[in-house]
């Protein structure tokens, strides 16, 4: 079993930032697996925001791009999305996803 549970969500104003966390449990080795982040908006279907692969290889919605960050910490198997000069369109409930497995989400709401 994997458990995934994120953290960091809120209301920010229009360029602000703010970092999201998943702390991983159970039976997962981040620093071995693909770890990503999704997000879906109201009415929307929940696209991939980006991916840390076991390596550390890192792949991101062109959305987001120059934008957000993936990181990870292996010692703490938590990842890491570090979002910059948000904008109203990034609003979504934000999900961590690993082998198959998901976070229950925390929500990202940006004000213009």
């Amino acid at each position: 079993q994997v458990q995934l549970v994120e953290s960091g969500g809120g209301l920010v104003q229009a360029g602000g930032s703010l970092r999201l966390s998943c702390a991983a449990s159970g039976s997962i080795f981040i620093s071995q697996n693909n770890m990503a982040w999704y997000r879906q908006a109201p009415g929307k279907q929940r696209e991939l925001v980006a991916l840390i692969t076991g390596p550390g290889n890192t792949n991101y919605a062109d959305s987001v791009k120059g934008r957000f960050t993936i990181s990870r910490n292996n010692a703490k198997n938590t990842v890491y999305l570090q979002m910059n000069s948000l904008k109203p369109e990034d609003t979504a409930v934000y999900y961590c996803w690993a082998r198959s497995y998901w976070g229950q989400g925390t929500q990202v709401t940006v004000s213009s």
